[in-house]
C-alpha cells in the first residue's frame, strides 16, 4: 500500500451521513466505493463479509472494524447500477439498507425493475412509499454526493477500498487485504 501519495487518501472522511456497520471510530475503518452491477464489486462485497466474520471470530470485543459503503457508478459500464442505488436508498429510508444491500449483491444478475420491486416486497417494505421514492428519484442527490466524494479521492472506477483513509491498491484476495488491515490497525490483531 502506497501511503505517501495524496491521491491515495480518502478525501471525505466517514461520517454519520454514511451507511456503515460498526462504529466510526473503530480501530479499522473500511470505506468501500462500489455499485451493485459490477462483478468485481460483488467479489469485494464477499471479501468484506469474510473479513467481518474473521474479525468477529478473532476478537470477542465488538466494534473492532467499521465498514462504510458508498456508491460509485459508471453509467456506461453498468446501466442498471443507478436504479439499484436508488432502490437501496429507498430501502434505507425504511430501515432496510443493509438487507437490500445484501440482496442486490446476491442477485447482481437480476437488477431489472420487476426484480427490484420483488426484493422490496420480500423485505416487507411499504411498496407504495418505495415506488414513490423511486419514481421521483428522491435519493439522487445522496448517490451523487457519494460519487463526487469518490472522484475527490481520485477514483476513476469501482470497486475501490480505503483502509483507515488510505487507498488499498494491492491484490484483491482475503490474505492480502487482511494483512493490510492488520498493518493499519492500532490494536495488534
Amino acid at each position: 500500500m502506497n501511503q505517501d501519495s495524496y491521491s491515495n487518501q480518502l478525501f471525505v472522511p466517514p461520517s454519520q451521513r454514511d451507511h456503515y456497520q460498526g462504529i466510526l471510530n473503530a480501530p479499522v475503518v473500511l470505506v468501500e466505493y462500489s455499485n451493485y452491477q459490477c462483478p468485481q464489486c460483488g467479489e469485494l462485497h464477499r471479501l468484506i463479509q469474510t473479513i467481518q466474520q474473521r474479525f468477529a471470530s478473532v476478537s470477542p470485543r465488538e466494534n473492532q472494524i467499521c465498514v462504510v459503503f458508498r456508491h460509485f457508478i459508471e453509467h456506461t459500464l453498468h446501466p442498471q447500477a443507478q436504479k439499484a442505488a436508488e432502490v437501496v436508498e429507498a430501502a434505507a429510508t425504511q430501515g432496510q439498507f443493509w438487507q437490500m444491500h445484501d440482496l442486490l449483491f446476491t442477485h447482481q444478475q437480476a437488477l431489472e425493475n420487476g426484480f427490484l420491486v420483488e426484493y422490496a416486497d420480500s423485505l416487507g417494505l411499504d411498496i407504495s412509499q418505495f415506488l414513490q421514492d423511486i419514481s421521483r428519484q428522491a435519493h439522487i442527490d445522496r448517490i451523487n454526493q457519494d460519487i463526487k466524494s469518490g472522484y475527490q479521492s481520485g477514483l476513476t472506477a469501482a470497486p475501490a477500498l480505503f483502509i483507515n483513509r488510505i487507498r488499498y491498491t494491492d491484490r484483491w484476495n482475503i490474505e492480502q487485504i487482511m494483512a493490510a488491515i492488520v498493518a493499519a490497525s492500532d490494536s495488534g490483531f
